[in-house]
């Protein structure tokens, strides 16, 4: 933390860690996020680029402003009101996908490997085949 702002704006989070009270907030995301990826994981292409994106703005390694994107992006999903109703078939995704795409292509080097097999873990998705080569 650089600026006084960032430091008069934080609260104590998770095991010590002191977190801008933006992130803190969006904790709560947390609780809508993981059961509705869960229930839609076989319908969501981009299902274990979200749960990495989530996994990876929990790190307590993941700069603060990463983290702000991504726990942004991550609410976008949750919301039960959007640019396009979930419910329409086919489009309903595209702008939480969107959404996504773009907060990855951001903040997309901070998400590593662990926050990507963590992401599989959760949704029970097999490992990849790497080239052997």
């Amino acid at each position: 933390m650089t600026d006084a702002a960032e430091i008069i704006n934080t609260v104590k989070g998770e095991g010590g860690v002191y977190l801008p009270k933006s992130i803190q907030r969006n904790e709560r995301v947390a609780r809508g996020l993981i059961p509705k990826l869960l229930r839609l994981a076989g319908q969501l292409p981009f299902a274990d680029d979200l749960a990495s994106a989530y996994y990876c703005a929990r790190d307590p390694l993941t700069p603060a402003k990463a983290k702000a994107v991504l726990f942004a992006a991550a609410a976008y999903f949750v919301m039960p009101a959007d640019m396009l109703p979930d419910v329409i078939v086919g489009l309903g995704f595209t702008d939480d996908a969107a959404v996504l795409a773009t907060a990855l292509g951001v903040v997309g080097s901070h998400v590593k490997e662990r926050h990507r097999v963590m992401a599989r873990r959760l949704l029970r998705l097999p490992e990849p085949i790497g080239d052997k080569t």
